[in-house]
This record gives structure tokens, C-alpha cells and sequence, in this order.
């Protein structure tokens, strides 16, 4: 409940909507309550004495007030949506600003498809709280102190029946809303495990296609949408128990007043007019309690999406910069003192383990290592992507951690093993490098990353459509472009991780070329292929987690066995290190 109350703090200046909505429910409420008075008089005073001015006059007021409540319902409605509305399109910018401060650490702890889900279906539900829940949560109070207390106004004795109904009224609405608690939960959970199939399903559906996988994906989505349909069906199956229990109360209620009201009519003690308004009460009471249960599931569900919905708010961000965080980064030299991390505190191991290695301002250097020996792990504690658990990485002769978050990764240029582009043009794609390049810029940059070769073939050339994903173009020519993009960025520090990987020899060959033009920016190569680093200043081959030795090409030939090993078995008739280029 606390979060819930957290979160409505995110109303804002819609919170005065909400006030105006209230005030409007409750003179809604108070011009029905006086309808069943007026009722009572036609009956005993207008069609008991026929007196026919007394029943126009009385039909006339129930006629005003039935059309105030009208008018006043109808400007509820317009106010409850701007307030709702308003405080969902808030809570979701909220949700994801927080997101974009994440550090990666921290996107560790949320799958992509529950981020998803608590950005849309939670916000969702919480919106529907306010929109269709807010006005039963006023008028359903209102609605019952009013008419129990003009119930007891006409008749004592009549109005013990309340106090009989209340406590059964209140013990099923325990008994549901415990019940109905956890499967709410649930239900959400369901929802998260279809997002992501549905998720990882689309993204990859030319891979799904290419290997006749449909019927598998088919049945993956029948097993997690069969799932939300047997926990929606078990959760809908406990709520629609309140519906019947309360309607069995309302009518035992009716018929208990009936019999007593006909036995004291028959005395003489009550009359038919009175009678007939304390129905009205009755009905008008009960059907306010109904509301109020309705509400209390209503505020179960969207307690669970609270819930959900704080866990992203509350998050605490992994990396932050300190209070007087430098913004000038000097040179590109990088130094690694005695760096040890792993990506869980709890984690057995380290990914990487007694780190020493120095890369002066201006140098290539390349990072080799098999598979799993963590060399992208090492590059990325440079732009902070993660911080180092043991030792300090220092940029520019500072620890990174001094630095502004953002001047230091803007200082530092890095493309990425897996490659992104976004949906749009080109040019848009392009310009998050540099949103300010023109097209000399922007063409200059493609050159170097031998981009501009494809697309000036293509439609549109800096204005054609990538399509979503980056999937009109191929996998070589996607790295380009994530190349060109870097490059615009001018960083001081260039990291290139396995990002030539899709291209062929010749054309990264030409790539590296552009690269040694690059005046005064050190650069660190991530690649399988010795051939693409043996011409840089210096490599360090990495083996799990550990550095297992650093020096130049020819220095690690002569000294290093498991390095001429691996040499020459890349080399060995001269072909193999091309076999898996991407001519597009």
C-alpha cells in the first residue's frame, strides 16, 4: 500500500483534476440520495391525499436532481481521465528515464520482456485503478453514510438489518481478496514469460524461418499463452464469487425488510411511501458496498503491479559520478592496476583476475583470447560499464570513477560485439555520433569505414530506411555502419570489440588502414584472427580471465608457444582466417 501511495505522488498537476473529480462524485451522490425523499412524498402525501401539485412539484425536483447527477457524473468522467491518463503517461516516462540511468549491472537484474510488461500492462492497471476505481472508491462511502443515515432517519428498527448484512458482506470480501492477492502476482509473472517469447520470437523470426523452426516456436507460445489463460482463468474464476455473494445478501436483505416493513405497515407504525424510500436506501447502500468490494479488488491487482512497477523506480543505480566529477579527460592512455571483477558479489570466481596492463596515449593494441576468456569484460570497465570489484582502471591518469559519467563515455568510442542499429534512415542512425554532422561528416566517416561503398548503391543513400533492427542491410554492412557511427563520435579512446568479424579481409584490412590515420586516439582491437591485430603496437592475449602474456607480434612469436601455435594454425594455407567474410 505504501508504494501505491508512493507512486500517485507521480499525479503532479493532475492531481488537481483528481481533487475536482472527488468534489463532483460526491455532489453526484448527495443529488441521487434525495431522489428516494422526494419519492416518499408523492406516495404518502401526493398519491395517498391526491394531491396532484405536491406530485408535480415532487416529480419536477426528482427530474432537477436526476439531471445535476447527470451533468455532474458526465464532468466526473472527463476529469477522472485526464487525471488518470495524465498519472500513467508519467509513471511510464518515469519507468523509463529510470531505465536509461541503469548501469548494465543493473539491466542485469530485469529480463527485456518484464521491463516491457511493467512499462505498459502494470502502468496499465494502475491507470484503470484511477479511471475506473477511483469514482467507486469516493462515491461508494459517501453513498453509504448518506443512506444509512437517512435509512435510520425513517425507520431504527428497519436499519438493524444493516448491521446484520455489513459483517457476512465483510467476511467474503476477506476470503476473496486473500485468495486473490498471489494470483495477481501470478497473472503478471504469466504475462512477462509471454512478452518474451513473443519477444525473442519476432526479433528473430528470419533464424526461426531459415531453420523450419515455427512449429517449435508455435508450440513455446501455446505453453506460455495456455499458462495466462489457466492463472486468468483461476484469478477471474476467485473475483466474479464477489459478484453473486453480495447480490444474495442485497435480495435476503430486501426480503427481510419486506417482512418487517409489512408487519409494521399492517400496525400502523410505518408507510407504504416510507417503506418504498427505505428500499430505495437499501438497494442504493448495498450496491455502495458492492462498489467498495469491486474496489478492494481492483486496488489488490494494481497493488501487485505497484509492487512491480516500484521495483524498476527503486532500483539503485550501480554507477554513479561523484559530487565534483571531472569533465575534461586529458589523453587516451589507459592503465589497469591490479583489476579483479566478477558480475555478482556472490559470484564463486572472478571474470577477470589480477589485471596489470598499460596502454600509453595513441597506441593500437590489440586483445586476444578464445571464447569466454573475458576480453570484452576488460574494455568495457574502461567507459564504466561496469566498475572494476577489485583495483582501479584509469583514464588519463585518473580513476575512471572520478570522471562525469557522461564526458567519459563520450571520450570513448566503442563498438560493441553484437552490432545495433535503430529504426530510421541512415543519416539518423549516423548522426548518433554526432548530431550536428553534415553530409561531408557524415560521408567522410563512411569512407573510413569503407561504409560509403554499399550505400551509395542504395536508394536514398544517407536517407534510406534501415528498416527495424538495421534489417535491411547485411551483417558486414551493419558493423560498418556501427563504425562510421563510433568514428563520428571523434573519441579519444577507440574500441573496436570483434567488430570486423562479418567483413572480409580485404575490406577490414582497409578499415585498419583508416584507423593508423587517426592522430592521438589509442586503440584497443578485440578480435579471434591474429591477422587483424599483428600489426599493432602491442597485444595482450588473454586466457580465462588472465593476461597470458603482452608484447608485439614478433615478440610473441619468438617467446610465446601457445601463441605461434595458434598462428600458424590460423595461417595454414593462407585462406582460413577469410572463410567466414560477408561480401555485402
Amino acid at each position: 500500500m505504501n508504494e501505491l501511495k508512493r507512486l500517485l505522488g507521480y499525479l503532479g498537476p493532475c492531481r488537481k483534476d483528481m481533487v475536482i473529480g472527488m468534489a463532483l462524485v460526491v455532489v453526484e451522490s448527495a443529488f441521487e440520495m434525495i431522489i428516494p425523499v422526494l419519492m416518499s412524498d408523492i406516495i404518502d402525501v401526493g398519491v395517498a391525499q391526491g394531491n396532484v401539485p405536491a406530485i408535480l412539484s415532487a416529480g419536477l425536483q426528482m427530474a432537477a436532481c436526476a439531471v445535476l447527477a447527470l451533468v455532474t457524473g458526465l464532468l466526473y468522467a472527463r476529469f477522472a481521465a485526464r487525471a488518470s491518463y495524465g498519472f500513467g503517461a508519467r509513471i511510464r516516462e518515469a519507468e523509463y528515464a529510470r531505465v536509461q540511468d541503469y548501469a548494465f549491472g543493473n539491466l542485469d537484474h530485469f529480463e527485456t520482456s518484464s521491463l516491457i510488461t511493467r512499462m505498459t500492462t502494470d502502468v496499465s492497471v494502475l491507470q484503470n485503478a484511477i479511471n475506473g476505481g477511483f469514482r467507486p472508491l469516493v462515491r461508494g462511502p459517501v453513498m453509504l453514510v448518506l443512506g444509512v443515515a437517512l435509512s435510520f432517519m425513517m425507520s431504527p428498527a428497519l436499519s438493524v438489518v444493516f448491521f446484520i448484512c455489513a459483517p457476512v458482506l465483510a467476511l467474503v470480501l476477506f476470503l476473496v481478496v486473500r485468495h486473490i492477492a498471489p494470483l495477481y502476482i501470478r497473472l503478471q509473472q504469466a504475462m512477462d514469460k509471454l512478452n518474451n517469447v513473443v519477444q525473442e520470437s519476432l526479433t528473430a523470426i528470419r533464424a526461426v524461418k531459415a531453420f523450419v523452426r515455427g512449429e517449435y516456436e508455435n508450440e513455446k507460445f501455446e505453453q506460455v499463452n495456455g499458462e495466462l489463460m489457466r492463472v486468468s482463468r483461476d484469478t477471474f474464476r476467485t473475483a466474479v464469487l464477489n459478484l453473486p455473494s453480495f447480490q444474495l445478501t442485497m435480495y435476503a436483505a430486501c426480503v427481510l425488510i419486506l417482512w418487517m416493513g409489512g408487519n409494521m405497515i399492517l400496525r400502523g407504525a410505518l408507510t407504504v411511501g416510507r417503506l418504498t424510500s427505505f428500499l430505495s436506501y437499501v438497494m442504493q447502500v448495498m450496491n455502495s458496498l458492492m462498489m467498495i468490494s469491486n474496489v478492494f479488488l481492483l486496488m489488490t491487482r494494481s497493488l501487485a503491479s505497484a509492487h512491480r512497477v516500484a521495483q524498476v523506480l527503486d532500483e539503485t543505480v550501480e554507477l554513479t559520478a561523484p559530487e565534483n566529477a571531472v569533465a575534461e579527460i586529458p589523453d587516451g592512455g589507459v592503465r589497469f592496476e591490479h583489476v579483479s571483477f566478477k558480475y555478482h558479489p556472490d559470484a564463486a570466481e572472478y571474470a577477470l583476475a589480477g589485471i596489470d596492463l598499460e596502454i600509453e596515449p595513441g597506441q593500437t593494441v590489440g586483445v586476444l583470447g578464445g571464447t569466454g576468456s573475458a576480453k570484452s569484460t576488460l574494455v568495457q570497465l574502461i567507459p564504466r560499464l561496469y566498475d572494476a570489484t577489485e583495483g582501479r582502471v584509469l583514464v588519463g591518469g585518473r580513476d575512471v570513477r572520478e570522471y562525469d559519467l557522461a564526458a567519459l563515455r563520450d571520450a570513448v568510442g566503442i563498438v560493441l560485439q553484437k552490432n545495433v542499429l535503430f529504426s530510421g534512415t541512415v543519416r539518423e542512425n549516423l548522426q548518433w555520433g554526432d548530431p550536428d554532422a553534415d553530409d561531408g561528416t557524415l560521408w567522410a566517416a563512411c569512407r573510413a569505414a569503407c561504409a560509403d561503398e554499399f550505400l551509395q548503391r542504395m536508394p536514398g543513400g544517407l536517407d534510406a530506411d534501415l528498416g527495424q533492427g538495421g534489417v535491411n542491410v547485411s551483417g558486414g554492412q551493419k558493423q560498418r555502419l556501427c563504425i562510421a557511427r563510433t568514428l563520428l563520435k571523434r573519441p579519444r579512446i577507440l574500441i573496436f570489440d570483434d567488430s570486423t568479424s562479418a567483413v572480409d579481409t580485404a575490406t577490414e584490412a582497409r578499415i585498419r588502414a583508416a584507423l593508423r590515420a587517426l592522430p592521438g586516439v589509442t586503440k584497443i582491437i578485440i578480435a579471434q584472427r591474429i591477422t587483424s591485430v599483428m600489426g599493432t603496437d602491442k597485444i595482450v592475449v588473454l586466457d580465462d580471465g588472465r593476461i597470458h602474456g603482452v608484447g608485439t607480434h614478433a615478440e610473441l612469436l619468438a617467446n610465446d608457444a601457445s601463441y605461434r601455435e595458434t598462428y600458424e594454425s590460423q595461417t595454414k594455407g593462407g585462406g582460413e582466417h577469410g572463410s567466414a567474410a560477408d561480401h555485402g
